[in-house]
């Protein structure tokens, strides 16, 4: 996956790898789903769950998914359960309760940064694969400032701050919005 993608991991292709058989693999892994939740799990023993910042963990999660856009495409669909998610889940689960968040909305909210974290990574990880994501980017930042202000007033009263900022000082305020908001909307009854 390292090498060549997660696109390139089948079972035919790990059983070669490993010197057997596909059918034997299934005594192992159910399913290629499962076979991907037990990669990221893999690449979750990386992380540097001892962080006292939240969104510094946040941060290098979805950095670490960068790398693996296929891999966090794959993750958006997963329920992931292996003891390096569950080691993450529960650090930022502790982290939300030490910055006073209450304990329903850190429940709650875990899984809003989580989710947040991964799509983030598969929408630029995924546009970063893409051959035409300049030219992308460039129609859009022209359409903006192109846009008529009469016909549309606020594109034209913050055009130019849409596009400020760096990738990480923008990924690392979402975050801290988000933590914010979930430390302060309660949970309905």
């Amino acid at each position: 996956m390292r090498d060549e993608g997660l696109e390139r991991v089948t079972m035919r292709r790990l059983a070669g790898e490993l010197d057997t058989g596909p059918a034997s693999l299934y005594v192992y892994v159910a399913s290629m789903a499962e076979l991907h939740g037990a990669l990221l799990d893999e690449l979750l023993g990386e992380l540097d769950l001892a962080r006292d910042a939240l969104v510094d963990l946040l941060c290098e999660y979805t950095l670490l998914l960068l790398g693996h856009p296929s891999l966090a495409r794959s993750v958006l669909a997963l329920w992931p359960s292996g003891p390096n998610y569950l080691r993450l889940f529960d650090r930022v689960l502790g982290l939300l309760r030490a910055a006073g968040v209450p304990a329903r909305q850190a429940a709650w909210g875990v899984d809003v940064l989580l989710q947040h974290a991964t799509a983030t990574a598969a929408e630029q990880g995924t546009r970063n694969e893409s051959v035409d994501a300049d030219r992308e980017g460039y129609r859009l930042t022209t359409a903006i400032e192109e846009a008529p202000a009469d016909d549309y007033p606020n594109l034209a009263h913050l055009r130019g701050e849409l596009f400020s900022g760096t990738g990480e000082q923008r990924l690392r305020w979402q975050f801290s919005a988000l933590v914010q908001g979930i430390a302060t909307t309660t949970i309905p009854e």
